[in-house]
Order: C-alpha cells, then sequence, then structure tokens
C-alpha cells in the first residue's frame, strides 16, 4: 500500500471514528440529559431520531454524489456540519433545540459512511477490499470505545454539554483533516489499458440505478439491514440508562457496558470481516445476527452483573461486523462502479430502522415503566433480519453487468 493509499485509509478510519462516537455519545450522556431538559424517555427517543432523520435523507444523495463528484469535499464540508451541530447540543436547553441542533449533527454524520466505503474500495485492491474496510470500521468501536471511557470523566469534571462541545471540535478538526489527506481517486495501474466501451460500462447512469432499486436481492438485503438496524439501536440507545435506572448501576460502570460493546464489535470487524472473504458476506451477517438475538436475550432475562458483562460482549462482537459485511454486499451482488449509490440507498432502508427504534423503544419504556419489553421488541426484529438473507441466494446477481475495467 503507498503513502496516499495509507493517507487515505487513514483519513477514512479517523471519519468513521468521530462519526460514530457522536452518534453513540448521545446513549452514554442521556442519564444525564433526562433531568436537565426534563424530557421523558419518548421524547429523548424523538431527539435521537432527528439525527438519523436527516442521516437517512442525506446518506443516498451523499452515496449517489461519491459516485460522480470529488470526495474530498464532500467529506470536508459535512464534516464541518457535524461538528456545527455537535457543538450546538452542548447549548441546548429545550427539546425543541436539541431536536433541531441534532438534525444538524445528522446532515453532517451522513458523510461518515456512505462516501467512505466507495473512497476506501478505489484506494484498495480486490484481495484485501474485505479486511481494509473491516479496518477503516474499527474507527467505529474505536470512538465508542474511547468516547464510553472519557465521557464519563468530563461530565464528572465539567457536565453533559462539555462532551458535546468536545466533540464537535474534534469533528472540525477532522475536516481539515480529510481536506489535507483525502483525494478522489488513485492514478491508473501503469501498464493496464482500458478501452473507452469498458469506461463506457463502468459508469453509472440512470437505467443502471433504476435497475438496482428494483432488483429482489437489492431489497431483500435493504430489509434486512432496516431490521437488524432497528434490533441494535435499542440497547445502544438505552443500555446506560437501563443500568443506573433499573440495575442501580452507578454511571462510570454503566458506561462501561458500551465500552465492552466497542471492544468486542472491533475483535468481531476483524475477525468476521475476514472470514467473510471466505464464507461469504451473508453467512457471515447471519452469523453476527444471531449473536445480537443471544446477547438481547442476555440483557432481559439474565440480569445478573456477570451475565449482563458477557451478554453485552456476544452483543458487540456480532454487532461491530454487521456494518461492514452490509456494505461488502454491494460490489458481490452488483457493480464495483455503484457502491456509493447502492451503500447510501440501502442506508434508507438502515435509517428507517434507526429513527422508529428509539422513539417506539422509549414510548414502551415509558408505558411500562420499564425497559424490559423494548429489548424483548430488539430481539424479536434481530430474529426477524435472518429470514430476508435466506432469500438472497448465493450467485451474483446477473441484471447488473460486473465491472470489466475498474480504476
Amino acid at each position: 500500500m503507498g503513502k496516499r493509499s495509507l493517507a487515505v485509509v487513514i483519513a477514512s478510519f479517523c471519519t468513521v471514528l468521530i462519526g460514530f462516537a457522536i452518534r453513540n455519545s448521545f446513549g452514554l450522556l442521556l442519564p444525564e440529559m433526562l433531568p436537565s431538559l426534563g424530557i421523558s424517555k419518548t421524547q429523548a427517543g424523538l431527539i435521537y431520531g432527528s439525527f438519523f432523520m436527516t442521516y437517512t435523507v442525506f446518506s443516498p444523495l451523499l452515496g449517489l454524489l461519491a459516485d460522480r463528484v470529488n470526495i474530498r469535499v464532500i467529506l470536508t464540508l459535512f464534516l464541518v456540519i457535524l461538528g456545527i451541530g455537535t457543538l450546538l447540543m452542548g447549548y441546548s436547553s429545550l427539546m425543541i433545540e436539541a431536536t433541531l441542533f441534532f438534525m444538524v449533527a445528522g446532515i453532517g454524520a451522513s458523510a461518515c459512511w456512505s462516501p467512505i466505503v466507495p473512497l476506501v474500495q478505489r484506494w484498495t485492491s480486490d484481495k484485501r477490499r474485505g479486511i481494509t474496510l473491516a479496518f477503516v470500521d474499527v474507527g467505529a468501536s474505536t470512538g465508542v470505545a474511547v468516547s464510553s471511557l472519557v465521557m464519563p470523566l468530563i461530565v464528572t469534571a465539567y457536565d453533559w454539554r462539555m462532551g458535546w462541545k468536545g466533540l464537535g471540535a474534534l469533528a472540525l478538526f477532522m475536516a481539515g483533516t480529510n481536506f489535507l489527506l483525502v483525494r478522489d481517486t488513485p492514478a491508473e495501474t501503469p501498464g493496464v489499458q482500458c478501452s473507452k466501451f469498458s469506461r463506457q460500462l463502468n459508469k453509472p447512469t440512470s437505467a443502471k440505478y433504476l435497475r438496482i432499486l428494483k432488483d429482489r436481492k437489492f431489497l431483500l438485503i435493504g430489509l434486512s439491514y432496516l431490521c437488524i438496524g432497528f434490533s441494535v439501536l435499542i440497547p445502544l440507545t438505552f443500555i446506560t440508562t437501563y443500568a443506573v435506572q433499573e440495575l442501580m448501576f452507578r454511571y462510570d460502570v454503566a458506561t462501561r457496558l458500551i465500552t465492552i460493546i466497542a471492544v468486542t464489535s472491533l475483535v468481531g470487524k476483524l475477525v468476521l470481516g475476514s472470514l467473510s472473504d471466505a464464507v461469504g458476506r451473508i453467512k457471515a451477517i447471519i452469523i453476527c445476527q444471531i449473536m445480537i438475538a443471544i446477547g438481547g436475550f442476555g440483557l432481559v432475562f439474565l440480569p445478573g452483573f456477570i451475565a449482563i458483562h458477557l451478554s453485552m460482549a456476544i452483543f458487540g462482537f456480532g454487532q461491530g461486523a454487521i456494518w461492514p459485511l452490509y456494505a461488502l454486499c454491494a460490489p458481490d451482488y452488483f457493480s464495483k462502479s455503484s457502491t456509493g449509490f447502492i451503500v447510501g440507498f440501502w442506508t434508507l432502508f438502515l435509517g428507517i430502522g434507526f429513527i422508529l427504534s428509539p422513539i417506539i423503544a422509549g414510548w414502551i419504556a415509558d408505558v411500562t415503566g420499564m425497559f424490559k419489553w423494548s429489548f424483548i421488541l430488539a430481539i424479536a426484529t434481530a430474529i426477524i433480519s435472518i429470514l430476508p438473507l435466506l432469500l438472497v441466494g448465493k450467485k451474483i446477481s446477473s441484471v447488473i453487468p460486473q465491472d470489466i475495467c475498474l480504476v
């Protein structure tokens, strides 16, 4: 891997890190935000859902643009937006303010995954796609792990508002880093000649996009993505609050559950990401989904101190690898030149799950007075997410011709 390729991969890693650190810090800071803002769990779900609303709207757009325009400009601009929205979260005093500010942050966060996938794949050989993208996605686990360790310290020394301000400053710093390190595409490999016809075939077209959207495999994988996203976000949003309010853990002890999820998800990304290159993406994803369901089962029915920690380790190992594995299905089942578009539109499915999940789970917790039934819903949707994948099949889609010449 050359110096420029390494710089692009490092910048991508850090972009994913800060994006996921901000996104997952909501659950970490929520126990302190609830009394300060005077909001219910349903209202907290609405704030978090607003983030994913704009994230969902802009992700397909950025995925489409990533196939056509300079990704360096996209990452720089949208990381600035992410930083501004996150900074403003530290100044919110009303629910409506927090909702609007987190919507802005969601717009910026949409650049922290969909454009990253095609960018990394452009700078990586086919033989290393799985392990390289898994490494970049380790940034997500690293961001969650670091934030779960640092946020309790910041809250203790200052307050939850300082946590958001610090994250916002890091996002702005990352915007400048992307501007310096990222380049859109590598130069062509010397000695490799591509005909005008093959270049034209590789160029995404409207007809090609339309065929992808109608493809059965595309829809089945998207539906599975929706269900697993709905499932995973419930524990990630409410596990800290659940541990503090129902299990009576100290706040710093409760946040360690997120640390466990982050550390084990990091291992899961590397292990299952590499494994998927050998056994196939779909089989690896199903393994992840089963582990997520098992972790949720332990959270509900084995509420002891040790069992909770073990359950979150299993949950983390499964959920860590699942996001890059879905992204890797795009070039495996369709065309590498359309990866940004496909991942972006799959994010529409994921976003629906993400928007509804915290709102419904928060409402259930408010109505029942406990998180048990919210977590049972998470287990059920994890199991349901397996079913569409069983219908996808093993063969690469014959609807979309594969790339003849890839730069």
